[in-house]
């Protein structure tokens, strides 16, 4: 059954084009038509399942106010979905790697690096802020990249980006705070070297099994060759710590903080 999409959501919202979509809502460019300012919506199927959105919505309005996260303006039903207001943001960091040939420069790698060592990201979901704020990252999507079970089936599901998915959480090992940070670096080091291990030119069509197989016999030696030291320490030490271990990371900032 198709559902028409809302042209405006409360009253005050007129929906504009689609700038991208998740795996439970799409991203509409919009405008407060009172105040004459642009705005993202995000527009949820309603169902018999719980609202990804809603619980999205709750976390953003608990981290209200803190650095790198996005303010939720409106939440509420109209016509057949969940719909969120939120600030609109720039291009994404996947977006801009592509357009600068699959590389960035060193500089640009720390000062990421420095801004989200304490975050839990994938590419799509982190966004450049606009005008006075391009040179900030702000996380989005929170929670969607998890590992969870299902009863019914008794599965267990990969979601993300298998390239970036932790050695972990192929294997359905509760991730902590120490996977967060190998994730990061992972990500780090694609954006420095346009590549990894693991990866090939058809990297899209490799099974997670066959990505876990290339995980697990790539060292950190192979995976940091070619590139500052200092990844390879913080990998070292990422791999060190304790599933309950609060990671240090001012020790981690000032090994990124040495490079530039």
């Amino acid at each position: 059954m198709n559902h028409k999409v809302p042209i405006q959501v409360d009253g005050r919202f007129r929906l504009g084009h689609v700038v991208g979509s998740g795996s439970y809502a799409v991203v509409y460019h919009a405008r407060n038509i009172i105040k004459d300012d642009a705005v993202a919506i995000k527009l949820e199927l309603i169902t018999n399942q719980s609202s990804s959105l809603q619980h999205e919505y709750a976390i953003l309005k608990r981290l209200e106010g803190g650095i790198r996260i996005p303010r939720a303006l409106w939440f509420g039903r109209e016509s057949a979905y969940h719909a969120l207001v939120l600030d609109l943001l720039g291009p994404s960091l996947h977006d801009l790697f592509l357009s600068h040939n699959q590389k960035f420069s060193l500089h640009t790698v720390v000062n990421l690096g420095d801004q989200l060592v304490s975050c839990d990201i994938k590419l799509q979901n982190v966004l450049v802020g606009l005008s006075h704020l391009k040179h900030t990252a702000f996380i989005i999507d929170f929670g969607v990249t998890k590992e969870y079970w299902d009863t019914a089936t008794k599965n267990q599901h990969l979601t993300g980006t298998p390239a970036f998915t932790l050695i972990n959480n192929h294997l359905g090992v509760d991730l902590g705070r120490r996977d967060d940070l190998e994730l990061l670096t992972y990500m780090l080091i694609y954006l420095l070297c346009g590549s990894l291990p693991w990866l090939t030119s058809d990297h899209e069509k490799l099974s997670s099994c066959s990505i876990l197989k290339w995980k697990v016999n790539t060292t950190i030696e192979v995976l940091c060759d070619g590139i500052p030291v200092e990844f390879a320490s913080i990998l070292i030490y990422t791999c060190s710590l304790a599933f309950s271990e609060d990671p240090d990371y001012g020790h981690l900032r000032s090994l990124l903080h040495g490079l530039r």
